[in-house]
């Protein structure tokens, strides 16, 4: 039986506060080098006061026009955190392209990594530590079983953590070595729900995942936590869903309770279609390069690995990814109120 239990409220989230300025850089001829934050651009923007100057302390390129943004010029490398201003146009930056790639960042150490996503939020590991990660909170991710993790995302369409009750906020993504073949594939899901027809919508509106292990149920179709755009909740992986609850038939949504099961692969099969046939319209299919750091709106997009993220290293060389994941800070809910709950 679906019993709706409301989730006890997040206790309070300490987010990281650091000092300013500071960060990497050789000295020359013993005057040291500025960080790349420093080199800020000015603009005008137009508010109601007239004009206003705004400081940008990077430039973004947008890799589509409705989504995705490239990085370059900026060394996220260094020893102190990145200075306040930069978390906070990351933070605005990450609600406008859900996903930012940092080109060209060699190799960033573990406690490194660590450290940018602690600025960003609360730390939150749930994986296995395979013995070459090089921090507790990198989870390291290969196509070689003695170099990380293997097989990871191959399972199908999905966001991270959807087996809590608050799926991560973000991940941080850091390319070590790349395979030929080796992509990740993102769609960002405001766009997939509004090419659905309108009768697919309401349909999917009435629907909840229920996940494995039978502990949540969280709404297919909800509102982004800081975007307030419409977008779903989805794992398409066997393992990752036992079912989806359906609504019954009330004319007024928020008074309606699931009444129904399905099975998952139903459901499972029809998004994982639809998602394959829209990723090459609305999504973006990301060819990695060495350095390459990447920031993803994990509650915006979902992302899926494809089988060339397995080739064999000796042929496609070693694909050596460090992933770190942000919690969550807010149940699941949807437009009409209802939260994600828990099954008894």
């Amino acid at each position: 039986a679906l019993l709706g239990r409301s989730l006890p409220p997040l206790s309070a989230v300490v987010l990281a506060t650091w000092g300013t300025a500071g960060g990497p850089g050789a000295a020359v001829r013993g005057v040291p080098r500025r960080p790349a934050w420093h080199r800020q651009r000015r603009h005008l923007t137009v508010c109601a006061g007239g004009m206003q100057e705004a400081w940008r302390l990077y430039e973004v390129t947008p890799i589509l026009p409705h989504f995705g943004g490239e990085v370059r010029g900026v060394v996220l490398q260094g020893d102190d955190p990145l200075p306040d201003d930069m978390v906070r146009q990351l933070k605005e930056d990450m609600n406008k392209y859900r996903v930012l790639i940092f080109k060209g960042q060699g190799q960033i150490s573990g406690a490194r990594q660590v450290q940018i996503s602690r600025q960003l939020g609360v730390v939150e590991s749930t994986f296995y530590k395979h013995p070459q990660s090089p921090h507790p909170d990198i989870f390291r991710v290969s196509n070689d079983e003695e170099q990380g993790c293997t097989n990871v995302g191959r399972t199908g369409w999905h966001i991270d953590g959807t087996f809590q009750a608050r799926p991560f906020k973000y991940q941080t993504m850091h390319f070590h070595a790349v395979c030929e073949g080796g992509e990740t594939w993102f769609i960002p899901l405001k766009e997939f729900y509004e090419l659905q027809d309108e009768e697919t919508k309401a349909r999917w509106d009435k629907l909840w995942m229920v996940v494995g292990g039978e502990s949540y149920a969280h709404p297919l179709v909800y509102q982004h936590p800081t975007r307030g755009d419409t977008c779903m909740m989805l794992h398409c992986g066997p393992s990752f869903c036992s079912g989806w609850a359906v609504d019954d038939d009330s004319p007024d949504p928020a008074a309606r309770k699931p009444k129904s099961l399905i099975r998952p692969r139903v459901i499972q099969d029809e998004l994982t279609a639809r998602l394959d046939e829209a990723v090459d319209k609305i999504g973006l299919k990301m060819n990695w390069e060495v350095g390459d750091f990447a920031i993803n709106d994990n509650l915006g997009n979902c992302h899926y690995a494809p089988p060339g993220t397995q080739a064999r290293p000796a042929t496609a060389g070693l694909r050596i990814l460090h992933r770190t994941t942000i919690a969550g800070e807010e149940v699941p809910r949807k437009a009409d109120g209802r939260t994600s709950f828990m099954v008894a």
